[in-house]
């Protein structure tokens, strides 16, 4: 199931990332004129996104150690949004509340499918 779930994230940020650069969604530099981005934020999401495809391709023990790796930085990113307010996250990573707000409930998923939620173990075969 991690895995599943890794690669719907994947597909989600990769398409998230790449919408970030069609300017028609990006009005005043804000998807969807809420979530401020720039390139940087945008390159971020792309390969956020193809690191959980590939670990969700891979194994569900990858996924859930991507899910904890993850989620830790998203609540780090999400902490360093707030106190940098408005500003980019270490001057290259744009930001906003809105960007705060959402990167804290993506580490609270992420932490919740990297630590709470246990991987499933194959089912023998039934002999017989």
């Amino acid at each position: 199931m991690l895995k599943k779930i890794a690669i719907v994230f994947g597909i989600v940020f990769v398409a998230v990332g790449a919408l970030g650069f069609v300017p028609a969604v990006v009005p005043d530099d804000k998807l969807l004129g809420l979530f401020e981005v720039n390139v940087m934020h945008n390159l971020v999401h792309v390969v956020t996104g193809v690191i959980a495809i590939l670990v969700g391709i891979n194994s569900e023990a990858a996924s859930q150690t991507f899910f904890r790796i993850f989620g830790v930085i998203y609540a780090l990113v999400a902490a360093l949004g707030v106190f940098y307010g408005e500003q980019p996250i270490l001057g290259v990573i744009a930001n906003n509340r809105a960007d705060v707000g959402l990167h804290v409930l993506i580490a609270v998923i992420a932490l919740y499918l990297g630590f709470a939620l246990r991987p499933r173990k194959p089912t023998p075969p039934v002999p017989g």
